[in-house]
C-alpha cells in the first residue's frame, strides 16, 4: 500500500515539474492545446495573444454599422442619378437601413441571447455581404431600396450583437481597454473608408462602391469563426414580440413626424405620426411594467449612470449624422468641394483619434466611466462651437478639417465611455438584450440627427434671407421664388437635396451663401447645448455618487 502511495506521488511530482518546465519556456515550448468550448476556440481568458484578433473582429463587424450607410450617403447625389431615384423616394432611400436598425436591434438582442451571439453574428455577417452584392447590381432604384431594407436586418444583427459578444469574450479587468481598441479600430475604418469610396465611384463607379461592406464583412467573418468563442446558451427567454413591435412603431412615428415638420406644423403628415408615437411609447410602457420577460427591463433606468450614459449615446449619434449632412450641403454647396474632398475631411488627424481612443479604454479602466465621458461630450461641443464662430463662404478648410477631427474625437471618447457602462449594467443570459438598448437609443438619434439639424437650418435660412431681402428692398415675394424650389427639394428628400448653387450666389440681388453661412453657424450653435446640458448632467451625477456611497 505505501509502495503504491509513493509510486503515484513521484509520479504526480514527476508532471508537475514537467509542468513547471513547460511555463518557463513560455513561447519557445509546444503551446498546449487548452480545453475547448462549444465554439471551438479556447475561452478569452485562458488566451491572451488572441485578445487582439478577438477585438479586431468584432470591432470591423460593428464599423460596418457606420461604414455601409456613410459611403451611401456621402455618395448618394452619383446613385440617385445614376438609377433615376425621384425626388421624393432620395431621403428614404439614405435612411432605410437607419429605420430598420432602429426598430430591430431590440428583437436581436433577444434572440442572441436565446439561440446564441457568435452564431447570430455570423449570420449578419453573411447576409451583409449576399445583400450589398446584389445591390451592386441593381438595375433600378426600386431593387436597391428592397436590398437596403435587408440591409437593415443585417445592420441590426451586427450593431447588436458585437458589443455584447465582446463582453462574453473578453475577461472583465480587460473589457475598457478591449473597448478602447474596439472603437480605435472603427475610428480607422470610418477614416479610410470614405475617401476610399469618394475614389471607387470617381473611378469606376457607385457600383463597385458596394464592395466595401462585402470585403469587410468577410474579413470580420474570417477573424470571428476563428477566433471568437460562443458563449454558453443560458435558458431561452419568451421574446417579448408586442414590445419589440411597439419600440418599432414609436421610433419610426417619431422620425417620420420629425421629418415631416419641415413642412409644416399643422400638417396631418406631421403631427399625426407623433400623436401615434406617443401612444405607442405609453403603451409600450405599460406592457413592459407587466410583462414576465419584457423586452426592455425598465428598472435599468433606475439607476442614474445607465440612463446617462443611454443619452449620452443618443446625443453622439445626434449630432454626428446631422453634422454629416451639413458637412455635404456647406461643403458640396458653398465651398464647392467635391465628393472626394469632402471624403478626405475625416481622414486627417485618423490615427491621433484612434491612440485617444485607447487612451480613454485605459481611463475609463482605471477611473470611473464619468470623466471620460464629459471629456468626450464636451469635445464634440466644441466642434459645434466652431463651426458656429467660423462657417462662411470663405472659411479656410483647416478649420473644417478640424471641427470634422473634434466631432470624431469627442464621439468616439464618448462612445468608449458609454459602452462600458451599459455593459457593466448587464446580468449573466442577458447581454444581448441590454446591449441591444444602447444601439436602440444611439440608432434613434441617427435617424433624428438629419432631419432636425435639416429642420433648424431651413428655419434660421428663412430668417435670414427674409432679412437679407428687407434690407435690400426686394419684395418677400420675389425672394419666395427665387428660394421655393431649394426648400422644396429639402422637404421632400431630407439629407439628400442640397441647394442649387447657383442660386445661391445670386438670386434677385440676393447673397444666399451668406444667407445660408449664417444659418448654418446658428444651427450648430443651437445644437451644441446638447453635449454641454449633459456634460453638466453627467458631472453632477460624478460628484454626487461618492456622498451617496455606503
Amino acid at each position: 500500500m505505501r509502495a503504491a502511495r509513493r509510486v503515484r506521488t513521484s509520479a504526480v511530482t514527476a508532471a508537475r515539474r514537467r509542468d513547471g518546465r513547460a511555463g518557463r519556456r513560455g513561447p519557445r515550448g509546444p503551446r498546449p492545446a487548452g480545453r475547448r468550448t462549444r465554439g471551438g476556440a479556447a475561452p478569452a481568458g485562458r488566451a491572451p495573444e488572441r485578445f487582439l484578433p478577438v477585438v479586431l473582429g468584432l470591432a470591423i463587424a460593428f464599423a460596418i454599422t457606420t461604414v455601409d450607410p456613410l459611403v451611401l450617403s456621402l455618395n448618394l447625389p452619383d446613385i440617385t442619378r445614376s438609377l433615376h431615384v425621384p425626388p421624393d423616394l432620395v431621403g428614404l432611400l439614405s435612411g432605410a437601413s437607419t429605420l430598420v436598425v432602429a426598430a430591430a436591434v431590440l428583437a436581436v438582442g433577444g434572440l442572441a441571447d436565446a439561440y446564441g451571439l457568435k452564431r447570430l453574428l455570423v449570420i449578419g455577417l453573411v447576409a451583409n455581404a449576399v445583400v450589398n452584392l446584389l445591390a451592386a447590381l441593381s438595375p433600378g432604384y426600386r431593387f436597391l431600396l428592397a436590398t437596403r431594407l435587408l440591409d437593415g436586418l443585417a445592420l441590426a444583427v451586427l450593431i447588436g450583437v458585437s458589443l455584447a459578444l465582446l463582453k462574453a469574450s473578453v475577461p472583465e479587468r480587460r473589457r475598457p481597454l478591449a473597448i478602447g481598441v474596439f472603437m480605435a479600430a472603427e475610428m480607422v475604418l470610418c477614416g479610410v473608408t470614405p475617401t476610399v469610396g469618394g475614389w471607387v465611384v470617381e473611378t469606376v463607379g457607385w457600383r463597385w462602391l458596394m464592395l466595401l461592406a462585402p470585403v469587410m464583412s468577410l474579413t470580420a467573418l474570417a477573424l470571428t469563426s476563428r477566433y471568437v468563442r460562443e458563449p454558453p446558451v443560458g435558458s431561452r427567454h419568451r421574446l417579448d414580440v408586442a414590445g419589440v413591435c411597439l419600440v418599432g412603431v414609436t421610433l419610426l412615428a417619431l422620425v417620420v413626424g420629425v421629418a415631416h415638420l419641415q413642412n409644416g406644423a399643422g400638417r396631418a403628415a406631421a403631427w399625426l405620426p407623433l400623436v401615434v408615437c406617443a401612444a405607442a411609447a405609453a403603451l409600450f410602457v405599460r406592457r413592459e411594467r407587466r410583462a414576465p420577460e419584457p423586452a426592455v427591463d425598465l428598472a435599468l433606468f433606475r439607476g442614474a449612470a445607465f440612463t446617462v450614459a443611454l443619452l449620452a449615446g443618443w446625443v453622439l449619434n445626434f449630432l454626428c449624422s446631422g453634422f454629416s449632412v451639413v458637412l455635404a450641403q456647406f461643403g458640396s454647396v458653398v465651398l464647392s468641394l467635391s465628393p472626394r474632398a469632402i471624403g478626405l475631411l475625416y481622414l486627417p488627424g485618423t490615427l491621433a483619434v484612434a491612440g485617444a481612443v485607447v487612451l480613454a479604454g485605459r481611463l475609463v479602466g482605471t477611473r470611473t466611466p464619468e470623466p471620460v465621458m464629459i471629456t468626450g461630450l464636451l469635445v464634440m461641443a466644441a466642434s459645434g462651437v466652431l463651426m458656429a464662430c467660423t462657417a462662411k463662404p470663405s472659411m479656410a478648410l483647416w478649420l473644417l478639417v478640424l471641427a470634422t477631427w473634434l466631432l470624431n474625437l469627442g464621439s468616439l471618447v464618448t462612445a468608449t465611455a458609454v459602452s462600458e457602462t451599459v455593459l457593466a449594467h448587464a446580468p449573466p443570459g442577458r447581454s444581448g438584450a441590454v446591449a441591444s438598448l444602447q444601439p436602440a437609443v444611439g440608432m434613434t438619434g441617427y435617424a433624428l440627427g438629419p432631419s432636425v439639424h435639416l429642420l433648424l437650418l431651413n428655419l434660421f435660412f428663412q430668417r435670414r434671407w427674409l432679412d437679407d431681402a428687407r434690407d435690400r428692398g426686394v419684395s418677400v415675394a420675389t425672394a419666395q421664388q427665387a428660394v421655393d424650389a431649394e426648400r422644396s427639394a429639402m422637404a421632400h428628400s431630407p439629407g439628400a437635396a442640397g441647394y442649387d448653387p447657383n442660386l445661391l450666389r445670386q438670386a434677385s440681388g440676393l447673397r444666399l451663401d451668406l444667407d445660408f453661412s449664417d444659418a448654418l453657424r446658428l444651427t450648430m450653435a443651437t445644437v451644441s447645448v446638447l453635449p454641454l446640458a449633459l456634460a453638466a448632467g453627467a458631472y453632477l451625477l460624478a460628484r454626487r455618487r461618492p456622498r451617496t456611497a455606503p
